[in-house]
């Protein structure tokens, strides 16, 4: 390992009350750079998702509700994805004990208000898709995190994979939508359930 980096599982104490909650859900310690990375990767992506919803013509086809619930959730999965994926979530969500198994994987299933919104609302009572991805969620969750530790990762790459390519083949939803397979299993499989040593450089503060 560089002489520059090292591994930092010491969870740093949060403030009382609402900050400190909200502090925890995100992941407590976060550098700056951490945050930079985020905020700028939240921005430009949400920004790809509303050009790209535009000129799909998606605002057209929806109604100004379903609408909503679609930007949410991208901006949802979009920061998800960014926040799970960083030390300071990773230190938080992974640390010893069955306080944090048991925050992580209540994670999980929460996301099937997602799953619901889209799959009820946006798609007009798909119930096939809702309740396929549901299952491939709940049952792809299940498998990384009882999985040996060397294998988290490859497991849930593997289901990944499978998951996006069911949706691809099996569960077609229009253009507009194509993204929110692939950014959902990446956010919850993948980023929130495969745990990843904390590094910390030095100029991180």
């Amino acid at each position: 390992m560089r002489d520059d980096l090292r591994i930092s599982w010491e969870v740093p104490a949060t403030p009382p009350g609402l900050a400190g909650r909200l502090e925890r859900f995100m992941g407590p310690g976060k550098s700056r750079s951490e945050s930079a990375v985020e905020t700028i990767g939240l921005l430009g992506c949400a920004l790809l998702l509303a050009a790209g919803l535009w000129t799909s013509g998606a605002a057209r086809d929806w109604s100004t509700a379903q609408l909503v619930v679609v930007v949410l959730a991208g901006l949802d999965l979009i920061g998800g994805v960014l926040t799970n994926a960083s030390n300071s979530a990773k230190r938080w969500y992974h640390r010893a004990g069955p306080e944090a198994r048991r925050a992580r994987l209540l994670f999980v299933p929460a996301h099937l208000l997602h799953l619901g919104a889209i799959g009820l609302f946006v798609l007009s009572g798909d119930i096939a898709w809702t309740l396929v991805n549901a299952a491939l969620l709940l049952g792809g969750a299940a498998a990384v995190e009882f999985a040996p530790v060397h294998l988290k990762r490859p497991v849930a790459m593997a289901l990944l994979m499978a998951a996006v390519l069911v949706n691809l083949f099996w569960l077609p939803v229009p253009a507009a939508l194509a993204w929110f397979a692939p950014l959902f299993f990446l956010k919850l499989l993948v980023c929130h359930l495969v745990p990843e040593a904390p590094l910390e450089g030095k100029r991180d503060a």
